[in-house]
C-alpha cells in the first residue's frame, strides 16, 4: 500500500516540474506592436526552484498524511484481523459448544429410547411370563381337571381312538355273519340263504384303545393296547346276554430314534397294510367302511410281527419285517389225503380246538418303501412266505418214505394315495399280485391248493381296491369304494381225473336248483346248492356310504354313518348248467350298514 502511494504521488511531483517548466521556457508567437503603456512595477515572483521546492513540501505533507493514514488504517486492518480471528475462533468453540452438546442430546435420546426399548421389553418379558405363568397355571389346572393325557411317572396315557359303537346291518342274502362279513360266504343266488334277509344289530364293534407314550433325549417309547368284542367264544350266543368275548386286536411296543430309526414288535397291522405317515405304526389307513370286514380287494392282516424301518432324509423310508405266518386250508377238487399241513387247537396249546393252525416253517417277509415327495403317499411291498408239509407216499397203509415238501410262495404290490381339488378329496389305488398271497386279501379265498403226490402249489391270485373320498366340510366324509379278490385256476391231470383247484370236471348241474330241507336238516349248506360246489373265482364289492360328525371337540367326537355295499361272489365254471352262460355260479347280494359312535376325545 506504501509503495503504491509513494508511486502516485512522485508521478505528481513530475508531471508538475514540466508544465512547470513548459510555462517558463517555451516559445511564443510575437506580440503586436502597440504603444505601450507604462504601468507600475510589480515585485517578482517566485523562482522555479522556490515552486518546485513549496510543492515538495506541499506531497511531502500530503504523502506523509497518507502514511499516517495508512498506518492508522493498516492498524485498524490488523485490528480487524484480529477482531475476526477472535470472533472467528469463538463461533468454532461456540460451533464445537454447539455440537458437543447436539452429540449429548443426541446421547441422550438414544440412552432414552434404549431405556424406553429396555422397559418395552421388560415389560413384554413380564406380561409373557405372566401370560405363560397363567397358561401354565391353566394347563396344570386343565391336567388335572380335565387331563388330555395321564401322567404316570414320566409316561403320558391316553384313551384317544376308544369309542363306543351302536350299529346295525340288513342284507337281501343271509350270511349268519355280525356286522363283519363273511366274503366268500356271500350265497350263491340259488341257495337257500339266499331267499331270506337278515338283520342284526350289534355293539360288539366297540373299542377300547390305549396308548402310552415316554419319551427320552433321543428315543420315545410307544406302548399300544387295542381290543373289541368281535370274537366268540363257546358259550357266546344271541339268545338272551349277547355275551362275547374280549378280543385282541392290536398290542405292541415301539421304540422311534431321533436318528429316524424305528424298532417295533407285537400284534398290530402288517407292513403291507397302507400308512399315511412313512411306515410308522399307528398310521395305518383304512377303508371308511362299517363293515369290520371292511372291503374286498383290501390288502392287509393283523398279526404279531417284528419290524424294523428308517426315514432317509425326509422323504423316503424303508423298511423290513417277519411276520406271523399261516397257511389257509388248501382248496380244490380232488385233492389227496397223504399230507400234513396242521392241526387244530390242543387245550394245552391255548388254541382254539375248533380251529385248523398250519404248522409254518418260517415266518412271512415283507420289505416295504414309501416315496413321500410333496404331493400323496407312494408304497411298494415284496412279500415271501414259505409253505410246508409232510407227503405220505404210502398212505394210508405205511408211513414209509415220508418227507417234507416246502414251497415259496410270492407277491408284489403298491399303491398310492393324494389330496387333489384343494385337498377336498382324496383318490387311492392299491394292489397285491403273486403267488399264494391269498390270506393278504380281505376274503381270504385261498393260498394252495395240493398236487397228486401231496405236494402244495401255491395259488396265483391278486387283490386290488380303489377309493375316492370326499371331505366337502369338516363334518362330512363321503367315501366311494370297488375292490376285488382274486384267485386264477390251478389244476393237473391224474389220471383222468382232474386235482386242483377251479377245475372244470367240477360238477355244476344243481346250482339253479335252490336245496330242500329233510326232517330239518338243510340238504346243503346254506351258502350253496348241492351240486354245485366249484371254487371261488373271485369276490367284487362296491361300497359307498357317508360318516357326519355332529360334534367333535374336547369333550370327544359324536359321528354318525350309512354303508350301502354290492357284492358279487363267483365261482369257476364246471361241468353240467351254470347260472351264467361261459362262467360259474354267482351270488349277489346287497347289504345296509348304520353306525352311532361316541369317540373319547
Amino acid at each position: 500500500m506504501k509503495f503504491r502511494l509513494n508511486t502516485v504521488a512522485a508521478g505528481i511531483l513530475a508531471a508538475s516540474l514540466v508544465v512547470s517548466y513548459a510555462s517558463s521556457s517555451g516559445q511564443t508567437a510575437p506580440a503586436k506592436k502597440h504603444v505601450a503603456t507604462k504601468k507600475a512595477k510589480t515585485p517578482p515572483g517566485p523562482t522555479v526552484e522556490e515552486q518546485i521546492q513549496q510543492l515538495r513540501q506541499e506531497f511531502q505533507g500530503q504523502i506523509d498524511g497518507l502514511k499516517t493514514s495508512l498506518a492508522d488504517k493498516d492498524t485498524q486492518l490488523k485490528q480487524a484481523q484480529q477482531s475476526a480471528a477472535d470472533a472467528q475462533a469463538a463461533a468454532a468453540k461456540a460451533q464445537a459448544a454447539a455440537d458437543a452438546q447436539q452429540q449429548a442430546v443426541t446421547q441422550n435420546a438414544s440412552a432414552v429410547s434404549t431405556l424406553q426399548a429396555t422397559v418395552d421389553d421388560v415389560k413384554n418379558t413380564n406380561a409373557l411370563v405372566v401370560s405363560s405363568f397363567t397358561d401354565d397355571i391353566g394347563a396344570v389346572k386343565k391336567s388335572i381337571a380335565n387331563p388330555d393325557v395321564i401322567n404316570f411317572k414320566g409316561i403320558s396315557i391316553s384313551p384317544t381312538g376308544s369309542f363306543l359303537a351302536a350299529e346295525s346291518v340288513w342284507r337281501q342274502g343271509a350270511t349268519g355273519g355280525d356286522i363283519n362279513t363273511p366274503f366268500t360266504g356271500v350265497p350263491l343266488n340259488n341257495s337257500d340263504a339266499s331267499q331270506l334277509s337278515e338283520f342284526f344289530g350289534s355293539g360288539r364293534q366297540s373299542r377300547i384303545a390305549i396308548k402310552a407314550v415316554g419319551k427320552l433325549p433321543k428315543m420315545t417309547f410307544t406302548g399300544y393296547y387295542e381290543l373289541d368284542w368281535l370274537s366268540a367264544g363257546v358259550t357266546s350266543n344271541s339268545n338272551q346276554s349277547n355275551s362275547y368275548t374280549l378280543r385282541q386286536r392290536q398290542l405292541w411296543a415301539d421304540a422311534l430314534f431321533s436318528n429316524g430309526l424305528d424298532v417295533s414288535g407285537g400284534q398290530g397291522w402288517s407292513l403291507a397294510t397302507e400308512t399315511t405317515a412313512g411306515e410308522a405304526r399307528g398310521t395305518e389307513i383304512l377303508p371308511s367302511t362299517i363293515d369290520a370286514q371292511y372291503t374286498a380287494g383290501f390288502v392287509w392282516t393283523r398279526q404279531y410281527s417284528f419290524r424294523v424301518s428308517k426315514t432317509i432324509g425326509r422323504k423316503f423310508f424303508l423298511g423290513a419285517s417277519a411276520e406271523n405266518a399261516e397257511t389257509l386250508n388248501p382248496a380244490g377238487s380232488n385233492l389227496p389225503t397223504n399230507y400234513l399241513l396242521g392241526s387244530g387247537g390242543t387245550g394245552g396249546g391255548l388254541y382254539n380246538l375248533n380251529a385248523n393252525y398250519s404248522f409254518n416253517y418260517a415266518p412271512d417277509i415283507i420289505v416295504k418303501a414309501v416315496l413321500e415327495p410333496g404331493w400323496g403317499h407312494w408304497e411298494l411291498i415284496g412279500i415271501e412266505r414259505t409253505f410246508r408239509d409232510r407227503i405220505y407216499p404210502n398212505a394210508p397203509t405205511s408211513s414209509a418214505g415220508a418227507y417234507n415238501d416246502k414251497e415259496i410262495g410270492v407277491g408284489v404290490g403298491g399303491g398310492f394315495r393324494g389330496p387333489i381339488f384343494n385337498k377336498k378329496v382324496t383318490v387311492g389305488l392299491k394292489g397285491l399280485w403273486g403267488q399264494g398271497v391269498g390270506r393278504y386279501g380281505s376274503s381270504t379265498i385261498a393260498d394252495v391248493t395240493v398236487r397228486p403226490n401231496g405236494a402244495l402249489s401255491p395259488l396265483h391270485g391278486f387283490s386290488a381296491l380303489s377309493t375316492v373320498e370326499l371331505n366337502p366340510t369338516p363334518r362330512l366324509n363321503i367315501y366311494l369304494n370297488y375292490g376285488a379278490d382274486y384267485i386264477d385256476r390251478n389244476y393237473v391231470l391224474s389220471g383222468t381225473t382232474q386235482v386242483g383247484y377251479g377245475a372244470r370236471s367240477s360238477n355244476m348241474s344243481g346250482c339253479l336248483v335252490e336245496p330242500v330241507s329233510a326232517a330239518g336238516i338243510p340238504a346243503a349248506a346254506p351258502i350253496a346248492p348241492a351240486n354245485c360246489g366249484n371254487n371261488n373265482k373271485d369276490v367284487q364289492e362296491f361300497t359307498a356310504g357317508y360318516w357326519y360328525n355332529f360334534y367333535n371337540g374336547p369333550k370327544g367326537r359324536l359321528r354318525q354313518g350309512i354303508q350301502y355295499g354290492w357284492f358279487e361272489r363267483d365261482l369257476w365254471s364246471g361241468a353240467g348248467g351254470t347260472t351264467n352262460p361261459g362262467g360259474g355260479a354267482k351270488g349277489v347280494d346287497n347289504m345296509v350298514w348304520t353306525s352311532l359312535r361316541y369317540y373319547l376325545p
